[in-house]
């Protein structure tokens, strides 16, 4: 019977590795590249049970995949969702996290929201102060 509940929990622990978060890198220029025919759209909040509904919208971009590298620089194109995130460091190395879908592209800065529920906007970040930019599906 041991042996059982140590198989069970060893699959689970196999499962959870091989279906956690991957981690992709994009360089400002190739996401500047990429974000030249984007276009931003009011995208509608998105309702999670068993929380409240709150109704509204959250700006963001209308791209669908991105050309993103990974570890071994390998090309990866990943499409994006409303969970993918993006994680900036700052040449401070200070890093903001938000979602990928919400982030807009505009003046030399980046802007974006932390949750889709509500707009609660980002620091504007300028273009020539990022340092590196991680995507994460």
């Amino acid at each position: 019977m041991k042996s059982t509940s140590t198989t069970l929990i060893l699959s689970a622990l196999i499962v959870f590795l091989l279906t956690s978060c991957v981690t992709y890198h994009v360089t400002t220029q190739s996401l500047l590249e990429q974000f030249v025919a984007v276009h931003q759209e009011m995208k509608p909040n998105i309702p999670v049970f068993p929380l409240v509904f709150l109704p509204g919208v959250v700006e963001g971009n209308d791209l669908k995949r991105i050309k993103v590298l990974d570890k071994k620089d390998s090309v990866h194109y990943i499409y994006v969702t409303n969970r993918t995130g993006v994680r900036i460091t700052k040449l401070d190395c200070t890093k903001t996290t938000f979602y990928f879908d919400t982030m807009i592209i505009k003046d030399s800065t980046i802007t974006g929201c932390k949750t889709h529920f509500v707009p609660s906007h980002i620091k504007p970040i300028k273009l020539s102060n990022i340092k590196k930019i991680e995507i994460q599906e």
